[in-house]
């Protein structure tokens, strides 16, 4: 049985240096708690550590020093199979780059992810697929191909996509960055609907307050340090 008690997140010490010719810090002892069920934003500059912070999170990266804990797990003792199996039972990603596969269809691409696993999961990956995309209100664009599409459309195609899975956590990694304001509005009211129905956990980095301040709790990050929140 899940225990709804702990977080679903927690971060102790978490740090991240890079060396590209200078040393950076883009995340400097960094600790955290997102409880389950949150609508978390994560808000700063560019360079300030969002990124790093949601790809450690969600195990498209690996920490300089301390601890990720994703519902329960050290993600750090998991690699290879173990690692991709987690990060798709788990975790649900939209990016500010919608990160569509050109060639496929709105209903191809939000299949995708489970495509490998389909027979395994024993599921009718396409009755799922089309279900999510009514739910985002793209039951009549299905067929049609991501140039067809307005860049609205796309971020709902991708997070169509990111709950293909049926995810516990979303990270939202800038999702409303490539959108003029009404598809914004849109996108966060999409992810504001799948926290309040769905009890989805979302995690969203933005630059922007205004974007923030629909988020349940709002913390702000500078040289990868939260300085409030």
């Amino acid at each position: 049985m899940e225990n709804t008690e702990n977080p679903i997140i927690r971060t102790e010490e978490l740090t991240r240096i890079y060396q590209d010719g200078a040393t950076v810090v883009a995340l400097n002892r960094l600790s955290l708690e997102v409880a389950r069920g949150e609508f978390l934003a994560v808000v700063g500059p560019s360079g300030s550590g969002k990124s790093t912070l949601l790809n450690l999170i969600g195990t498209l990266d690996t920490p300089t020093d301390g601890k990720v804990v994703v519902n329960g797990v050290g993600t750090g003792r998991l690699s290879g199979n173990a690692l991709a199996d987690f990060r798709r039972q788990h975790i649900g990603f939209v990016f500010q780059l919608f990160n569509l596969i050109p060639v496929l269809t709105s209903l191809e691409n939000v299949m995708l992810p489970l495509v490998p696993y389909r027979r395994r999961l024993g599921l009718d990956l396409e009755l799922r697929a089309r279900e999510l995309l009514a739910a985002v209100s793209l039951d009549d664009r299905m067929r049609h191909l991501p140039s067809q599409l307005s860049g609205g459309e796309q971020q709902r195609v991708a997070i169509a996509r990111a709950l293909i899975n049926e995810p516990k956590l979303v990270l939202a990694d800038e999702p409303t960055g490539n959108l003029d304001s009404q598809a914004g509005d849109e996108c966060i009211s999409l992810l504001r609907g799948l926290n309040q129905d769905r009890r989805v956990t979302v995690v969203l980095a933005t630059h922007s307050e205004v974007i923030a301040q629909q988020a349940n709790r709002v913390i702000h990050l500078q040289d990868g340090a939260i300085i409030t929140g």
